[in-house]
């Protein structure tokens, strides 16, 4: 129990992660920013409020003017597309 409770205490100086770890998040977040750039505006603003500020599908639609049928078919190749493009990035997916 001690043990857990020190590393909370340290939890903002010490990371318990191993460093191979902190590498393959950098190498992912580099490949998700890569993804992202290469979407239009409309796209990249409706993937960034479900998967970053997670709004509803009603609140997307709401925001982008879209039906909610539209935000769920683009949101579903968004992830497709998303997939292939890690794939060729060599993530395991």
């Amino acid at each position: 129990g001690q043990v857990a409770y020190i590393f909370d205490e340290l939890q903002d100086c010490v990371s318990r992660e191993e460093p191979i770890h902190r590498l393959e998040e950098q190498e992912l977040v580099r490949s998700l920013n890569s993804f992202l750039e290469t979407l239009p505006r409309e796209k990249r603003a409706v993937f960034l409020r479900r998967y970053w500020y997670m709004d509803s599908i009603a609140e997307i639609a709401e925001c982008s003017s879209l039906s909610e049928s539209n935000v769920k078919t683009m949101l579903f190749r968004l992830r497709k597309n998303l997939k292939a493009h890690l794939q060729r990035e060599g993530f395991v997916v």
